[in-house]
């Protein structure tokens, strides 16, 4: 049921100039730059907005000079004239705050990190969770959110459903030990935890007691006699 929404969020051919905005000036990928030039031959105010962007690679606007016919040169005569990026980025989080809850799925989606840590924290549920379908999210991104007592349930179910992510053990263990998490999920993954957290987790009062007693049998066969 995903699968509509991820795509709007990887079509830049249709996505908002302001959401083309934000995107380019968090952006640290140069790739972005590429694939927003390349489904936006059409759009000329797009294209317009790349080249004169201070961080877009040479071979972007060397590229968007062609489509334009404007010389490639007076691209980055342009570009020095652009604002610092500190002052670029200081008001993202007002100008995503402006925006509607599609275009925030968009840049939840596609966003760099910057973006992530603002819209992880978005009021809007679906909002919230297409950060968790960003293919750039890192695993200690996933640490953070599973160790979290502010995020749905939903968060927690769906980062407990993906099996790479569990191959981190920082990630497991921040299951675990959060109370938020769903105790039909986090005892499932106590025999997974090493002597010293189960120690630790035996006296966590924070924890159901479903969970205490879980590592407190796996401490009973575990402890050296």
């Amino acid at each position: 049921m995903d699968e509509p929404k991820i795509l709007i969020g990887l079509d830049f051919s249709v996505a908002s100039k302001e959401v083309l905005e934000i995107l380019i000036d968090d952006a640290a990928d140069p790739a972005l730059f590429q694939e927003i030039a390349r489904t936006n031959t059409n759009r000329p105010d797009i294209l317009k907005l790349l080249y004169d962007h201070p961080d877009t690679p040479e071979e972007v606007r060397h590229y968007i000079s062609g489509v334009l016919h404007v010389p490639a040169r007076l691209a980055t005569e342009t570009a020095r004239k652009e604002k610092p990026r500190e002052a670029r980025t200081q008001n993202i989080l007002l100008r995503i705050q402006s925006l509607g809850v599609g275009e925030r799925i968009q840049l939840a989606l596609k966003g760099g990190r910057d973006i992530r840590s603002i819209l992880i924290k978005d009021t809007n549920k679906e909002v919230m969770l297409s950060v968790l379908d960003n293919q750039k999210i890192t695993d200690t991104e996933i640490e953070l959110i599973a160790r979290s007592r502010s995020v749905p349930d939903e968060a927690l179910r769906r980062i407990a459903k993906n099996r790479e992510w569990l191959k981190n053990y920082a990630i497991v263990h921040a299951l675990v030990t959060n109370p938020k998490t769903p105790a039909g999920i986090s005892v499932s993954m106590v025999s997974d935890l090493r002597l010293k957290d189960l120690v630790i987790l035996e006296k966590n009062k924070n924890v159901p007691d479903v969970i205490r007693s879980a590592a407190k049998r796996l401490l009973s066969v575990r402890k050296p006699k």
